[in-house]
């Protein structure tokens, strides 16, 4: 199977196909492909017919039997915003399976949840630790420049690293948008007939910080 993503950001090109196939790679999904992400502006997501529009554009995207939609929410509560763009998902693509996962406040919120995996990139200062509420801060970018060796933080230089490298875990346990991500990866996996052999993996359910 192929999955579509649809993302905001210049960096989450590059960065959302290896996060998810990371995750795959955790479901043991092995015969799961991960498609080069569209990318609509925040505007544009915010708009329904503009929004419903991307979604018709990754169906076109051969093998696709799923679509995720991956953007973030800056004031607003991912929980309060999702009735809203769900249905927009379900009614532009009613016959594959699409979801729409929003990070809080902004998908460097999920390094700051495990910082501390990221030392040995070469990237993070070696005395930075894990943010001890990681999606409070509204500019988790600042957060991270503040971590970061030089104090810069470039999403489209840094991103796709990072994700390659961020202790999956501490985000699952810590951020409970990555957990939303989490969740719904492996239903668009069994909406596509993929069954995860262990799904979330068990080690990243045994505690919460």
């Amino acid at each position: 199977m192929v999955v579509q993503p649809i993302v905001e950001g210049q960096g989450d090109v590059a960065a959302a196909p290896i996060l998810l196939r990371r995750l795959a790679n955790e479901a043991e999904a092995w015969n799961v492909e991960i498609a080069r992400p569209h990318r609509r502006r925040r505007n544009q997501l915010a708009r329904m017919a503009d929004f419903q529009d991307a979604v018709r554009v990754a169906l076109l995207t051969s093998d696709c039997a799923g679509v995720l939609i991956l953007f973030d929410v800056d004031d607003d509560c991912p929980r309060d915003c999702a009735p809203q763009f769900q249905p927009w998902a379900r009614e532009a693509s009613p016959h594959v399976p699409s979801t729409v996962v929003m990070a809080n406040h902004e998908y460097e919120a999920w390094f700051l949840a495990s910082i501390e995996s990221l030392r040995e990139t070469g990237h993070v200062r070696a005395d930075a630790v894990d943010h001890p509420e990681p999606e409070r801060p509204r500019d988790a970018k600042g957060e991270m420049r503040r971590r970061m060796e030089g104090g810069r933080y470039l999403e489209t230089v840094h991103q796709a690293p990072l994700t390659a490298s961020f202790d999956l875990a501490a985000a699952y346990r810590r951020c409970r948008s990555f957990r939303r991500l989490v969740r719904a990866f492996g239903l668009l996996l069994e909406a596509s007939d993929v069954r995860p052999t262990r799904w979330p993996p068990a080690e990243w359910t045994d505690r919460r910080e």
